[in-house]
């Protein structure tokens, strides 16, 4: 892959990283943060262990483990798991994010390690997942309750590496089927002829037609909402790894095009690419999403095509570091001015921690880690 413009801005960023983890960590070895008040993080394993999100903080954990071998990380990374376990005791509040909460967990501990307990969690939430699968309609269903059977969104795009790894690993080509049958599914329907994504497509969950699409965490039906952007162009590039369908590269290629010209003027995102010019409404999340996937993307393109990719990722990554990013080691968050969703005043330019955790993967990749965590 062609050398980036900056290592020494990599190197640089990385040491920034690793100097205030070595505060934050300590800290937090028995919480799982989803965002900080005051400059400390939260602990969602006490407010709510199922939230979606909690798998973001011990994956972390594992990405620097990767990178340094430092015990620190992957002692902290296994009280993560720990902790993730009372929310296996609770099948109604798990859905469809138990990729997210376990794939770059125990996925990733069973990978670098071998460890059985991690091994058994995995697969255990590939079943729940793959059980989420509604055969009429060929999408996984997105969340629970009432009302919602039919509702598939584009964040499943993300935990469907769970099942491409669970069918690898057990030789069951099951797994495989679902995955690859939802990412056609979402590819159809999800992915607009110019690459902007719906966030919700609304299926019949009997006879499986689509019928509508919802605005959903963006600012409304038709519009571009940039995280749910950064999913599909991440996912799709990830089904590319796991299953070597052109389709799902073309895919990822038409969506990060339309990415990468939506934040060609500073390369800071904004929450929805079609929302009104005021207010300003940023969502650093989706910039370090996307990083990832395009930094990906570069590695799989020949090689003249590959500065198309790496160039936006590096560009995104150096802007929101000079904007957004706090080195404070009194506290606890990286990456600020992340939005949970459009439509919300306490939602807006907050840290979120799958912000710090993408953000942490992509510098990884720049320095030349090989490891795919998902």
């Amino acid at each position: 892959m062609e050398q980036y413009r900056d290592k020494k801005w990599v190197d640089e960023t990385w040491e920034k990283i690793e100097k205030k983890l070595s505060q934050v960590v300590p800290r937090n070895g028995n919480n799982l943060p989803y965002t900080s008040k005051n400059g400390r993080f939260d602990d969602q394993s006490k407010n709510n262990v199922c939230w979606w999100t909690n798998g973001f903080w011990p994956g972390m954990m594992w990405i620097m483990y990767a990178a340094t071998g430092k015990a620190l990380y992957k002692e902290t990374a296994m009280q993560g798991e720990k902790l993730l376990d009372k929310a296996l005791e609770n099948y109604e509040g798990l859905h469809h994010d138990v990729g997210f909460m376990w794939h770059i967990t125990s996925g990733v501990h069973y990978r670098l390690c071998g460890e059985e307990q991690a091994k058994k969690r995995a697969l255990y939430t590939a079943n729940i997942l793959a059980g989420r699968y509604n055969l009429n309609g060929k999408f996984i269903r997105a969340w629970n309750g009432k009302g919602n059977e039919g509702w598939s969104i584009i964040d499943s795009m993300m935990n469907i590496p769970l099942l491409y790894w669970a069918s690898n690993y057990t030789g069951d080509p099951r797994f495989r089927f679902i995955a690859e049958s939802h990412a056609d599914t979402t590819m159809h329907n999800h992915v607009r002829a110019d690459g902007s994504v719906k966030h919700i497509v609304v299926y019949d969950p009997l006879m499986g037609e689509m019928l509508e699409e919802k605005g959903g965490q963006g600012y409304g039906e038709g519009s571009s909402w940039s995280r749910g952007q950064a999913w599909a162009l991440y996912g799709f590039t990830l089904s590319y790894i796991h299953t070597h369908k052109q389709e799902y590269l073309d895919t990822a290629k038409k969506v990060a095009h339309y990415f990468i010209a939506s934040v060609a003027e500073d390369y800071l995102p904004r929450c929805d690419f079609r929302a009104p010019q005021e207010p300003i409404v940023y969502d650093s999340t989706a910039g370090a999403i996307a990083a990832c996937g395009l930094i990906e993307l570069a590695r799989l393109v020949p090689e003249y095509e590959q500065k198309l990719y790496l160039m936006p990722a590096l560009h995104m990554l150096e802007a929101m570091e000079k904007q957004f990013c706090n080195w404070d080691e009194d506290e606890d968050s990286i990456l600020q001015m992340g939005t949970e969703r459009y439509h919300t005043e306490t939602g807006r330019h907050m840290p979120i921690i799958y912000g710090d955790y993408f953000f942490i993967e992509a510098l990884y990749k720049l320095r030349g880690g090989k490891e795919l965590f998902w």
